[in-house]
């Protein structure tokens, strides 16, 4: 799986793109929430740059064999975290959350793979609190 820098754009985008095609297909809702939402522009890439990391992904996955549905009970949990990890901003985790949440809804259905994916970054995120 290819690296990006902590917090970058590109490291942001590929959350958003884990969201967008974590039930395993990519269906035309979903794509017109993202361009509705103007997800470049949010992210501060350039227009085209988000279908490259979204490509990027397929590819690394194909490599890694990483299923492109992700379930509760998958083996690629440490991958997963490793590549949430790599957002500890907290307005870009709240940034990313939004758009997560906007392509998971956008075709009305929240898969399995979408429901564990919202559930990692939700979990890993969350404020921890002090007993």
């Amino acid at each position: 799986m290819r690296t990006y820098p902590r917090n970058s754009p590109q490291a942001a985008a590929r959350i958003v793109a884990l969201a967008l095609t974590s039930d395993g297909h990519v269906c035309s809702s979903e794509e017109h929430a993202l361009e509705r939402l103007g997800i470049a522009g949010e992210l501060g890439l350039a227009p085209a740059q988000f279908a490259q990391i979204v490509q990027t992904l397929c590819e690394d996955r194909s490599v890694t064999h990483m299923s492109p549905e992700l379930a509760v009970d998958h083996p690629d949990t440490a991958l997963l975290s490793m590549l949430i990890d790599e957002i500890d901003d907290p307005t870009l985790r709240r940034k990313v959350m939004r758009l997560c949440m906007a392509v998971a809804i956008a075709d009305d259905h929240l898969a399995d793979g979408e429901i564990a994916l919202l559930a990692a970054v939700f979990n890993a995120w969350a404020p921890k609190t002090r007993h």
